[in-house]
């Protein structure tokens, strides 16, 4: 879990850091999964003659994803995987809130290590909000890419996102207004020589209360060129990158994605990767 594009303003609610729940915030301020999964059936709809029925969101978090997708086609089924059993334990528990109880039943959450965790074979799995970076050396990011392609079905897609630009590598805090609070991206520390990086998320409040590194991330900061190799290597016959359009107003990214042979030198960017068993 981490920093993610700007989200469209909400309707503001009174907040404090005593009354706030943290995956509620994250949920809020970071994650997109109806753009997501937008993005899943444009891939498939562009690279394939079927739909994508049966995705495995990989670091899942909330496994705001995997519910969005079983809600999108009754055919449609999600397994969300996390380390963590306490943020899967509070996705569990809202299940029965946010989904029909034959939605439920296509929705399933392992406690278990991307690297080790065993799951019927899916036409997508995703590694979103740059959580694969936590992987820093390249023997064991290639090992969770072969795991991932073992995990496809035969014309399986995997998707990734990426971050980068010129000031990914700045030791900065990011500010942002969301729903009754404000998001603070504080890239931390950043060591140019083994591109260690430690991020925090800081949630701030109007009356001067803060959830301090509400969440804390020590990964690499990796490039697209370093990635686009590694899927290579895991074996994936075809890897493109996906780039984010500009609104001309606003110099800002549009939502739109289309494939790209070579991005822009830009301060921050967003990229996506497919890459096709």
């Amino acid at each position: 879990m981490s920093r993610k594009k700007t989200k469209a303003k909400t309707k503001t609610k009174r907040r404090t850091a005593a009354t706030s729940d943290r995956y509620e915030l994250y949920e809020q301020s970071v994650q997109e999964p109806q753009d997501e999964c937008e993005f899943i059936e444009q891939i498939w709809s562009e690279h394939r003659r079927r739909r994508a029925r049966d995705i495995r969101e990989d670091f899942c978090g909330t496994a705001a994803v995997c519910m969005e997708w079983v809600k999108r086609h009754r055919s449609n089924t999600a397994i969300g995987v996390d380390n963590d059993p306490t943020v899967l334990a509070w996705a569990k528990t809202r299940l029965p809130d946010r989904l029909s109880p034959e939605q439920c039943g296509r929705v399933k959450l392992r406690t278990r290590d991307v690297q080790t965790v065993r799951t019927p074979p899916v036409d997508t799995v995703l590694a979103m909000n740059f959580s694969y970076y936590l992987f820093k050396k390249r023997p064991e990011l290639r090992r969770y890419f072969t795991r991932v392609r073992s995990a496809l079905v035969d014309d399986g897609i995997f998707l990734l996102d990426a971050y980068g630009g010129s000031d990914a590598f700045l030791e900065l805090e990011e500010k942002r207004k969301v729903n009754g609070f404000t998001y603070v991206w504080d890239q931390h520390a950043y060591d140019p020589i083994t591109a260690d990086a430690v991020n925090h998320i800081h949630f701030r409040f109007s009356d001067g209360s803060e959830l301090k590194k509400a969440f804390t991330y020590s990964w690499r900061l990796w490039t697209l060129r370093e990635l686009q190799e590694l899927l290579e290597e895991a074996g994936f016959s075809r890897v493109r990158v996906y780039w984010e359009g500009t609104d001309e107003k606003t110099n800002e990214g549009n939502g739109e994605w289309k494939m790209a042979a070579r991005g822009e030198a830009c301060p921050g960017w967003v990229a996506y990767l497919v890459a096709e068993k």
